[in-house]
């Protein structure tokens, strides 16, 4: 297992609900209308498999690696960058959630809110996701030697082989792949 190219891979599940949660937004604004489960949804799949299981790996394998291996430019990027945006992305959540439940709460005007965490955490997720794609990987790539890629890739394994007992890689597919249906 390439654990670099599987992060990029993930990369494109997570992109399809990027486009999903936009899509609902419209609909929201269309119809004045949201469906909360399929919020709920949206934000258990960025919680669970964007955050905890895609992040997850790259906060505790590769950015790990690159900070003890490639030097203060990898440090750098990984601390005032990449590590940051993740924060960011949770934050955005955090905001999504509270004014979802004021919107479900009776709080008409929330839906601002709803829409304007959701959205900024697309805009952010995209263009942190073309970063890592374009700069981030290809520099591990690049600098990390051939053994520090190795163990990246076996704890990688593992990794995946621990979230494969639980379901997550199919359980979202199938999240993603039903939401598709509802709004694109």
């Amino acid at each position: 297992m390439n654990g670099i190219n599987l992060m990029v891979e993930e990369h494109v599940l997570i992109k399809r609900m990027l486009k999903i949660v936009r899509k609902a937004c419209y609909k929201a604004i269309k119809t004045s209308e949201l469906v909360y489960e399929d919020f709920e949804a949206m934000m258990d799949f960025i919680k669970h498999y964007a955050d905890d299981h895609h992040h997850g790996k790259e906060e505790k394998l590769l950015f790990n690696k690159m900070v003890e291996f490639a030097g203060p430019a990898a440090e750098k990027l990984v601390t005032h960058g990449m590590l940051v945006e993740h924060d960011l992305g949770r934050l955005h959540m955090a905001e999504l959630r509270k004014a979802l439940a004021a919107y479900r709460s009776g709080d008409d005007e929330a839906i601002l809110d709803v829409i304007a965490n959701a959205i900024s955490y697309t805009h952010l997720l995209h263009r942190h996701i073309d970063k890592e794609d374009q700069v981030v990987y290809p520099f591990a790539e690049r600098t990390l030697e051939a053994h520090v890629i190795e163990d990246l890739n076996l704890a990688c394994v593992d990794f995946e082989a621990k979230q494969k007992s639980l379901g997550i890689q199919d359980k979202y597919l199938e999240v993603v792949e039903r939401l598709e249906r509802i709004y694109l």
